[in-house]
């Protein structure tokens, strides 16, 4: 009897997947271990190989249908080569590696169990309504308390003049704030926790959207269009660019690196790299730069739990580096940065970099990064504000050097200056804070002898 290979565990978080390309047809004799299929989750492709060899008897899946973890992909026939034992240990384990039937006729009993509860469920149905009409969920939504009841007239809300006026000044109807002063009294800390509430995450939206998404109007009206799917790289990319702008008050710390004898070293000592298999860089330095700086400064290689109400500091030093590839952006990590000389690191950013732009970076190596790095200098610009990528807490961003006169020794020289961009999150660390780590980074790059001491 064929057995049903299962998607298995793609990695933390990752429920699904597009399947990119199928690697067999049916009829065809696979091997142990040989790539069965193509997988694209939110940030990387992966090859999926059979647990087991035989022969494939129907495939159940195509190419660009999504796909959820522990779904049947392929049907496999044993070969009656004595083996059947491990085929059906490995469809015990849940086919391809991980997944069980006995978890999933648990998940599948639970709905079982569920009738009796159901007439107590209506609550659960307006959710469901609300997803296909997200645009209208403002109008759908219950109306929040007011100031103003049912017959008409408004009601005095006890609150001095001043507060009032702070109220409308931000925004905040001061009719739906709760006061905590005597007699239910309203303070200006009452409105600006109302004002913070507002703005929190919103659980119930959907993942990657503070806000409903507005209604686009038909552009046909003014021409031809062409549309695509998001790929699963831009969706995931969306969604976590909006949670982190959302979440995050950021703060964006500019500064110049006179990097004139850095790049005279640089050039000196780029072949040496090179025979390694390496690009001496200025991505690559930085990496050793960042990692000396998060060491002086640990609120920077830290993350925020914002529900225990606790600051994690991290006791590894792994940077994410930005890579610009054709799917879209994604950030590998090096890993144990502080351990590593610059000739090492460009030798594994470059071969991170290849994987990224191949599309063969795993999960795992774009996981566990504490810091980012996010080099445009290749491509140009001035200088630019990059967005936190959670649940870090500062990215670094380089624009292109360019010779800028300086004054020094009572002259002007021609100097190359390198543009710096520090975003931050506000909750965590300071301005001041800010700027001491940036000048520290900007100084390292002038005087690498400093990074010793």
């Amino acid at each position: 009897m064929p057995t049903e290979l299962k998607l298995p565990n793609l990695g933390e978080n990752v429920h699904s997947g597009n399947v990119v390309r199928l690697l067999v047809a049916e009829g065809d004799v696979i091997a142990e271990k040989q790539p069965i299929l193509e997988i694209e989750t939110d940030k990387a492709a992966i090859e999926v190989p059979s647990p087991q060899a035989g022969k494939v008897v129907k495939i159940l899946v195509k190419e660009g249908q999504t796909i959820d973890v522990g779904a049947a992909v392929i049907a496999l026939e044993e070969q009656g080569d004595g083996k059947a034992a491990p085929a059906e240990k490995s469809a015990a384990a849940g086919g391809i590696g991980v997944q069980s039937p006995p978890a999933r006729a648990e998940t599948r009993a639970a709905p079982k169990e569920a009738p009796p509860k159901e007439p107590e469920s209506p609550k659960r149905k307006p959710v469901e309504e609300r997803t296909p009409a997200r645009a209208a969920a403002p109008a759908a939504a219950p109306p929040a308390p007011s100031a103003v009841p049912e017959d008409g007239h408004r009601v005095l809300v006890p609150a001095a003049p001043s507060v009032r006026r702070f109220a409308r000044e931000i925004g905040v109807d001061i009719g739906q704030v709760k006061g905590t002063g005597p007699s239910g009294r309203i303070s200006v800390d009452d409105v600006k926790s109302a004002a913070r509430s507002r703005v929190a995450p919103q659980q119930a939206l959907p993942a990657g959207a503070s806000v409903p998404a507005p209604v686009l109007p038909d552009f046909t009206r003014w021409g031809e269009v062409h549309r695509e799917p998001f790929t699963s790289i831009r969706r995931a990319t969306a969604r976590q660019m909006a949670a982190a702008w959302s979440t995050i008050p950021h703060v964006t710390q500019f500064d110049k690196a006179d990097v004139t004898e850095l790049e005279e070293m640089r050039q000196r000592y780029a072949d040496k790299a090179q025979k390694a298999g390496g690009k001496l860089t200025v991505t690559a330095i930085l990496l050793k730069v960042v990692a000396s700086a998060l060491r002086v400064f640990p609120k920077f290689n830290a993350s925020l739990d914002m529900e225990k109400g606790e600051i994690v500091y991290k006791q590894y030093f792994h940077v994410g580096v930005a890579v610009d590839t054709p799917k879209g952006l994604l950030v590998p990590v090096i890993r144990d940065v502080e351990r590593k000389n610059v000739v090492e690191l460009s030798v594994e950013l470059a071969s991170l970099s290849e994987k990224a732009r191949s599309g063969k970076l795993t999960l795992e190596e774009m996981q566990g990064g504490s810091f980012t790095v996010s080099n445009l200098g290749g491509i140009g610009g001035t200088a630019f504000a990059p967005i936190v990528n959670l649940p870090e807490v500062a990215i670094l961003g380089v624009a292109r050097t360019s010779v800028e006169p300086v004054f020094i020794d009572g002259g002007f020289q021609p100097r190359k200056m390198l543009p710096l961009s520090l975003s931050y999150d506000h909750r965590l660390i300071d301005g001041a804070d800010g700027a001491r780590f940036l000048r520290w980074v900007a100084e390292a790059l002038e005087q690498p002898f400093l990074m010793l001491l």
